[in-house]
């Protein structure tokens, strides 16, 4: 059990994709002008990595290590155009304001690096677990992300304003060099509480001993 929920948990904090790995950063960027493209964006990656780590994990005796990157691409495409052609008939604004990035989930680091690291090495469950763990992940950062820009840039979240009238929005916050810098404060912050709780967890075991 120990095992299984390290491996669900270790997506949020321990190898976060995004701000401890690093990995998926171009929608992470691009598409985290609001709260919602966000969400969106980060269940349709989530939907893509548990379809493919699913299916690679059931395969994975199954296919030459010679061919193994090529075939799994071939996984990761088929899932992305399933999801990319769903979007597109039930959430036609979402997928419009998305745009290619939907289509270019076949080449985020994140899908093909869990294929490779562990889906072909692991049960299916531990996959499934992976999977949801990695990908809920990333959708929270991207939610976090979507939500702060949208607040400072616009004052509004999910379109309804939150912040006082006369509150002037920083555009800078919608722009791309707003995207570089939500997201490295969240790094430096994420890394400053990582810090304090290893200084406490170096504190603690100095006490037992």
């Amino acid at each position: 059990m120990a095992k299984q929920r390290n491996e669900f948990w270790k997506g949020f904090w321990d190898e976060n994709p995004t701000f401890r790995l690093m990995l998926g950063l171009c929608p992470t960027l691009a598409v985290t002008t609001s709260l919602v493209n966000g969400l969106g964006m980060g269940l349709a990656t989530l939907a893509v990595l548990l379809g493919s780590n699913i299916a690679i994990s059931l395969v994975r005796d199954s296919i030459p290590s010679q061919i193994r990157i090529p075939s799994f691409i071939v996984i990761i495409a088929s899932f992305v155009t399933i999801i990319d052609l769903s979007m597109h008939a039930f959430a036609p604004v979402l997928h419009a304001a998305l745009g290619i990035f939907v289509p270019l989930i076949v080449v985020n680091c994140i899908i093909l690096g869990r294929a490779e690291a562990f889906a072909s090495k692991n049960s299916v469950w531990m996959s499934v677990l992976d999977a949801i763990g990695m990908g809920l992940g990333f959708t929270v950062n991207l939610m976090v992300l979507g939500g702060l820009r949208e607040i400072v840039g616009s004052g509004q979240l999910l379109g309804r304003p939150i912040l006082p009238a006369g509150y002037q929005p920083s555009l800078v916050m919608i722009l791309p060099p707003g995207a570089f810098l939500t997201l490295g404060m969240l790094m430096a912050l994420m890394n400053l509480i990582s810090r304090r709780l290893e200084v406490r967890r170096a504190a603690g075991r100095k006490e037992l001993t």
